[in-house]
């Protein structure tokens, strides 16, 4: 260890942290042993983002280690907040440790500082406070492959006697886990009379021996994992925030486990939602899984009134609920008495009452119309109409703005010819701006446009607004079918400053008709950014019919990620499939895993649903 007197034996301007020279730390350092825990706190706080900063290390960082672990023994305050920074600098994979890139790195630095002074930080240990020895087991866990073998006698010593006496059954497990980590053959700690040492020991074997999990693994996962260690410090382990997230991040890479132990927590009661929690998790980490993990959240929802996560849960079910091929009863009866009820849960009750189809949907959504439950009614209902017209009509004519008019302008796409009535209220989103890309997109829709149609879309093709022009020159050809205003406005867009992949998808639906353009799209097929480069070949095969340019760039760019679903799509409305993507779309199409993520802004198809299905075309198609 080294005292703040060394501090100026240090070259720090010749280190670099993650905002340049590290002249900075030495201040850093000596603020911690005042005695004012507001002082260290900041301290430390700029410590975890120079040092160490979003998972990455420096130079500066093992330099810093010693410094750091003199503060653990002797500043007066935040020992275990130091001794928690010493285990996060020395994180690592045992992959990383097995590297050729190992010898030299900024982190094997740090692993070899930290080993070197671990014998002097081992009387944290045995400290008399519950998280300076929590914190202190997380730093010998980080160094446990590396320690010297001299000492493993003496770090083994205290570790047994924490096992067998420390009077925190977490720290006990803890020191359990770090005896594992050191290669010690532990005696049936999975039949320990304490919870948490079974719980640790069953965690420890689930994650060395990956799924599927032994049958003893996952019962102890249920019976011990339902009530967390009740302790306030919550340090974690290495790769996880805290034990429940490491412990929800296992069970859900097992989704029979996981789902078996959500079932368990559930039928207990669902404390602190995490059954429910760990279900959602599944479901959105595994494919086809709906069923069982709907099943389980509407057995949650009585543990759930009153609180927030009744809320969350409905809305997960309503997310969910159309991707059953035959809803149950249970279910939809039980949707039908949340989404009548007053209050928070009424709509995403309704909302997934809508995904089923009931028929007692439309009832309550006419009852209580709102923008989004009318978008979802009028896919469901496509049928309805003449009920849902006239309600979506008075919500804009009230002065609907924002996502609002939106969704009540998409809520009309469903329903077919007799969405013309509402030209009025579409004319007048479209005059007072709200909502005025949604409102031309649908007006070129309409084959009995009036001359005012066509001159305000003339208008709005002049907007100040880039989205606005192009939305409304689109619409105007396809009403009137001239081409010099279009092209005038993506000649420009396309020249201009903004998203060039963004105008590139405006401009497809005018087809050959935009052929003028292809001289500034074509350089685009080789731009530097995906999104670019996929929206030209799709742009480029409306305009030409032809796919020798586009599928190649296409092909080339689809992967598992936004941008190569958006490139599947392309290539799907292309209908060829080249034979070199056929493996891929085979892993899409089978792939157990979702291999694409939802996002707020995907309400109404998951991007991995996508994925399947337009992977499934193409191959059925070749």
């Amino acid at each position: 260890m080294k005292s703040p007197s060394e501090l100026d034996t240090v070259p720090w301007h010749t280190l670099t942290h993650a905002y340049g020279p590290a002249e900075d730390v030495p201040e850093l350092i000596r603020a911690l042993y005042q005695d004012d825990e507001t002082a260290a706190d900041e301290a430390i706080h700029e410590l975890y983002g120079n040092i160490h900063h979003q998972g990455t290390v420096y130079p500066a960082s093992a330099p810093a280690v010693p410094f750091l672990a003199h503060a653990v023994r002797h500043a007066p305050v935040k020992r275990a907040e130091l001794l928690m920074l010493l285990a996060t600098l020395a994180d690592h994979d045992q992959a990383d440790f097995e590297s050729p890139n190992w010898h030299g790195s900024s982190v094997a630095a740090i692993c070899a500082e930290l080993s070197q002074v671990l014998p002097e930080l081992l009387p944290c240990l045995t400290d008399a406070e519950r998280e300076v020895r929590r914190a202190a087991l997380r730093v010998t866990a980080a160094v446990a492959d590396q320690l010297p073998a001299d000492l493993h006698v003496p770090v083994g010593a205290v570790l047994d006697a924490m096992y067998e006496s420390d009077p925190v059954p977490a720290v006990r497990a803890d020191a359990m886990v770090v005896l594992a980590l050191l290669g010690r053959e532990m005696e049936e700690p999975l039949e320990s009379p304490l919870p948490e040492v079974r719980l640790a020991a069953a965690m420890f074997a689930a994650e060395h021996s990956g799924p599927p999990y032994a049958n003893r693994l996952v019962e102890v996962l249920a019976q011990d994992g339902a009530e967390p260690d009740p302790g306030d410090d919550g340090f974690p382990w290495p790769g996880a925030p805290s034990q429940e997230a490491h412990l929800t991040d296992l069970l859900t890479r097992d989704p029979d486990a996981g789902l078996a132990v959500a079932a368990d927590w559930i039928a207990a009661g669902d404390l602190h939602s995490r059954g429910s929690w760990l279900a959602r998790e599944v479901v959105e980490t595994w494919r086809d899984r709906e069923p069982e993990v709907l099943n389980l959240l509407l057995n949650a929802l009585p543990h759930h009134k009153g609180t927030p996560a009744l809320a969350r849960t409905l809305s997960t079910i309503a997310s969910r609920a159309g991707h059953l091929p035959q809803p149950g009863a249970q279910l939809r009866d039980t949707l039908y008495d949340y989404g009548r009820a007053e209050g928070d849960t009424a709509e995403p009750a309704l909302l997934a009452l809508v995904g089923t189809r009931d028929p007692r949907a439309l009832e309550l959504v006419l009852d209580h119309p709102d923008a989004t439950t009318l978008r979802m009614a009028s896919r469901a209902f496509p049928a309805a109409g003449d009920l849902l017209i006239p309600v979506i009509r008075r919500e804009l004519a009230a002065g609907a703005t924002g996502n609002a008019a939106t969704d009540l302008i998409e809520a009309l796409v469903p329903l077919g010819v007799e969405a013309r009535q509402a030209q009025p209220e579409l004319l007048a989103c479209l005059r007072t701006n709200r909502a005025p890309v949604a409102a031309a997109r649908l007006l070129g829709h309409d084959t009995n446009a009036t001359p005012d149609t066509i001159t305000l879309l003339a208008e709005a093709a002049r907007s100040a607004d880039a989205s606005v022009r192009s939305a409304a020159a689109v619409a105007h050809h396809s009403l009137t079918g001239e081409t010099e205003l279009a092209l005038h406005t993506f000649e420009d867009l396309l020249l201009g400053p903004g998203p060039t992949h963004w105008y590139l998808h405006s401009l497809i639906p005018l087809g050959p008709a935009a052929a003028p353009l292809l001289s500034s799209i074509e350089p685009l097929l080789t731009a530097r950014h995906a999104w670019t480069r996929t929206a030209a070949a799709a742009a480029h095969h409306a305009i030409t019919g032809t796919p020798a340019n586009a599928v190649p760039v296409l092909a080339e760019l689809v992967s598992a990620s936004p941008v190569g679903l958006s490139a599947l799509k392309a290539l799907a409305a292309i209908g060829m499939l080249p034979e070199e993507l056929r493996p891929t779309l085979r892993a899409f199409a089978f792939s157990p895993l979702r291999l694409l993520s939802n996002t707020p802004l995907n309400e109404d198809t998951h991007p991995d649903e996508e994925l399947r299905t337009l992977a499934w075309r193409l191959l059925s198609a070749g």
